[in-house]
């Protein structure tokens, strides 16, 4: 060290102290840390940089939960699509044919049987065999037995049973609830027994009604 200060030391010795007094600087721009952050607070807030905050370490996911099956809807039972029939006195033609068709042919049965009825008679008007019409279908001849001359016999439209095959013709209609198949063509009271029947596939009993596909 005594040799260091003896070869011109002193000088260099000053200069590092001078060097360690000097202001600090900032790392990358060479300016004054000072005159940086004085230059930072004396700008308008929207001139600042815009500092974004370092992302923090995604936290750990819980495992997603199972797809759940997919519920379907319940139908509604058949009493309570009666119930809430409002259409009446707005059917068209062809829903007056079918639920004239329910009420003479079926009025006496449950709602089931009188469901029945009315879907052989969609069945048959959609089968490409019978006429192409619900009316075309019930007032063929030979087929109905209230039918007399291609017409309806006259009903008492204040019958609450009328009422209800008009609920049951909508439902019918609408597809809103099924009792048979749509190969199901034919039926027939259990107290007679024509001989069609034994060449048909017996599809079910309903009420006093069998059907045939």
């Amino acid at each position: 060290m005594l040799g260091f200060l003896r070869a011109g030391g002193v000088a260099a010795a000053l200069t590092m102290l001078a060097t360690f007094a000097a202001p600090a600087m900032a790392e990358d721009s060479q300016i004054p840390v000072a005159a940086v952050k004085a230059e930072v607070a004396a700008a308008p807030e929207a001139q600042l940089p815009q500092v974004t905050a370092p992302l923090a370490a995604p936290a750990a996911q819980a495992p997603a939960p199972a797809p759940q099956a997919a519920t379907a809807p319940k139908p509604r039972p058949l009493r309570d699509l009666v119930i809430s029939f409002v259409d009446y006195g707005n059917q068209d033609a062809e829903q007056d044919c079918l639920a004239k068709a329910v009420y003479f042919e079926a009025r006496g049965e449950s709602l089931e049987g009188q469901l029945a009825v009315a879907e052989v008679i969609l069945n048959r008007a959609a089968s490409g065999v019978y006429p192409s019409t619900i009316c075309g279908v019930v007032t063929q001849p030979a087929q109905f037995s209230f039918i007399r001359g291609g017409k309806f016999p006259a009903l008492d439209k204040k019958n609450p049973l009328w009422h209800r095959s008009q609920a049951i013709a909508e439902i019918a209609r609408k597809r809103l609830a099924t009792q048979i198949a749509p190969n199901v063509l034919w039926y027939h009271a259990n107290y007679v027994a024509p001989s069609w029947g034994r060449r048909l596939t017996r599809f079910a009993q309903i009420g006093t009604h069998i059907f045939y596909s």
